[in-house]
């Protein structure tokens, strides 16, 4: 029978960060700061410089009689989000990949032989690859709704300059952090994979207990990583909301 880790108690912060330590034996002992002292503790001189100027400079001009962007964010939003939603709840594995399986020759298989061993690797390139589409699918987002803030008014060029200074300076340790997941995660899939071979017989052992719920686990720390990248997505769309 394949069982959870023990749970630790008294973890706190986004969702990605509490669903990655109950899965895993990654330590999360450092408090999670308020947002003041986390950003003065993470910004360089050259980012607080350039955080400050979008702070204080004046907001640029915005042309006369531009369109406001109505619904339009919300929209864009939703196509984004329900792509890569779909793309996390897809096959484990690309259709090349899938293609390339169909096509290879399968030698039979000795009468009560385990099935063939489920390595991570291709759980870890899936995971990067979508970690890549959402980089990629949000970052282009981001700077959309930036555009529309810019053509809605001067106080939302000015929050768009913001929104711009701060991905910049936050990019690298953001990145930093969410490249280690795919790590903890191989952890999470070999403790499943030891507790389902001990817990069948030598003949049966293979992927058919516990993979699901690794796939499973797997896909939710997926969807948490998905609304942690779309927080600053969300605020603005907040500001273009209140217009």
């Amino acid at each position: 029978m394949v069982q959870d880790p023990p749970r630790r108690t008294g973890i706190s912060g986004p969702t990605l960060v509490r669903l990655l330590a109950r899965l895993t034996d990654a330590r999360f002992s450092e408090p999670l700061l308020a947002a003041p002292a986390w950003l003065s503790q993470r910004l360089g001189w050259a980012d607080a410089i350039a955080l400050s100027a979008a702070l204080k400079g004046s907001p640029p001009s915005v042309p006369a009689g531009a369109p406001a962007p109505g619904e339009a964010g919300e929209r864009e939003y939703a196509r984004v989000r329900a792509a890569l939603e779909s793309a996390i709840a897809g096959d484990d594995l690309a259709p090349a990949a899938r293609q390339r399986n169909r096509m290879r020759p399968k030698a039979p298989r000795a009468p009560n032989a385990p099935p063939p061993l489920v390595e991570y690797d291709s759980y870890r390139r899936r995971y990067v690859g979508l970690q890549q589409s959402m980089e990629s699918s949000i970052g282009a987002l981001r700077g959309g709704l930036r555009a529309m803030l810019v053509s809605r008014s001067p106080e939302g060029a000015r929050l768009a300059a913001v929104d711009a200074a701060m991905e910049q300076a936050l990019a690298e340790q953001e990145l930093s952090l969410l490249m280690r997941v795919p790590g903890l995660l191989e952890g999470h899939f070999e403790r499943l994979r030891k507790a389902g071979e001990a817990d069948e017989p030598a003949a049966l052992q293979g992927p058919a207990a516990w993979l699901p719920v690794f796939r499973q686990d797997m896909q939710r720390v997926l969807l948490a990583e998905l609304d942690f990248r779309l927080q600053p997505v969300q605020g603005l769309l907040a500001a273009l909301r209140g217009g």
